[in-house]
């Protein structure tokens, strides 16, 4: 049987709604609640639902539930808008800690046990306080496995599921921030070692994924609302003025406007001082050290991605292709639909979109 005929078939006799998998992601961040639904026609997969609910400044703080009863309702609000009732969720990355490492045996199973019996090496936090998970990502040593993994609090963990529990939202899966934002943003089977900027509204995480599978993550505390206040600040305007004019000079230089620019790339350059820091240390030490490929292209993502510029402006920094992202990569393709999300709004939506594409085979 074709591919495509099979494909074709599993759509025309799917199971009831009930019964199948739903294609459903939710962001928990700082800033809000993200959501999306997908759905899958005879083209292949599209956006059939999307939406967002802002939080009160430090409901949800580092990876911290701070204010219960705003995160429920905002969960229940962007969940009903885009009817949604299971889901797959995601963990903050400021709370995981990654961690690679070879293990014995031809099973998941079989790795799993390996790295119990060592998991006090990998992650800093007593083994019966942690909960984690592995996926494979190459050979190791004759007879091992290289595994990736990421570990969180198992407290972390209790309480992301019991903020679901109460806003009557059954989760399928939790994941780490950085694993869905791969998989929404590089093609299904990409072996290519990308970084990847996600640049929020208060921090901007950056990963190195090898694969489309994270070896190296972290968060920087400044993200677009600095460039917002600097905006803000030079001009005396008010912040929607301020959001309006970063986006439509963004960091370009033009005549006249330096004063502007000097002002915007104090903040951009703290921004990509501290991404370079990590990056020359992946592509000097890191590739020596466990024997990976050195990054070979940036790609930018989140609310703060498609400044005018800020590409061009990185790439410079980083001497390597930097390109902002499509979340729609693994979708149908643009001959045959149309997404009804503006581009650049988009782009904030990558890890939900990431999450739902967990459960797509």
């Amino acid at each position: 049987m074709s591919s495509v005929f099979s494909k074709r078939l599993r759509i025309a006799f799917a199971p009831p709604r009930y019964l199948a998998f739903p294609l459903a992601g939710v962001d928990l961040s700082t800033s809000g609640v993200k959501a999306v639904r997908l759905v899958e026609g005879t083209h292949g997969l599209t956006l059939a639902s999307y939406s967002e609910q802002f939080l009160p400044v430090g409901a949800f703080t580092d990876g911290e539930i701070v204010d219960r009863a705003a995160i429920v309702e905002a969960l229940e609000a962007a969940t009903r808008a885009a009817g949604i009732s299971a889901t797959n969720a995601t963990l903050s990355e400021s709370k995981a800690y990654l961690f690679e490492t070879t293990a014995p045996g031809t099973s998941k199973a079989e790795w799993r046990t390996a790295v119990e019996q060592h998991l006090d090496e990998l992650i800093p936090l007593p083994p019966s306080e942690t909960a984690f998970d592995i996926v494979e990502a190459g050979h190791g040593d004759p007879g091992d496995k290289l595994v990736a993994g990421i570990g969180f609090a198992r407290r972390i963990v209790d309480d992301t599921l019991s903020i679901f529990d109460q806003a009557n939202l059954s989760v399928r899966a939790l994941e780490g921030e950085t694993f869905a934002m791969a998989r929404s943003l590089l093609p299904k089977g990409d072996t290519s070692t990308t970084l990847i900027i996600d640049v929020g509204k208060s921090t901007t995480k950056i990963a190195i994924v090898v694969g489309r599978i994270p070896h190296f993550a972290t968060t920087i505390n400044i993200g677009g609302h600095a460039l917002t206040l600097a905006v803000q600040k030079y001009f005396g305007v008010t912040e929607a003025e301020a959001r309006a004019v970063k986006v439509e000079r963004g960091i370009v230089p033009a005549s006249g406007n330096e004063e502007y620019l000097a002002a915007m790339l104090s903040t951009v350059s703290a921004i990509r001082d501290e991404i370079s820091h990590r990056l020359d240390y992946w592509q000097e030490k890191e590739t020596l050290k466990a024997g990976h490929e050195k990054v070979s292209q940036a790609i930018l993502s989140g609310g703060n991605a498609s400044i005018r510029g800020f590409p061009e402006y990185l790439e410079g920094a980083f001497r390597i292709p930097v390109t902002t992202g499509d979340v729609f990569t693994n979708f149908a393709s643009r001959d045959t639909w149309i997404p009804q999300i503006d581009y650049s709004e988009s782009l904030s939506y990558a890890t939900a979109i990431g999450l739902a594409l967990r459960d797509h085979a």
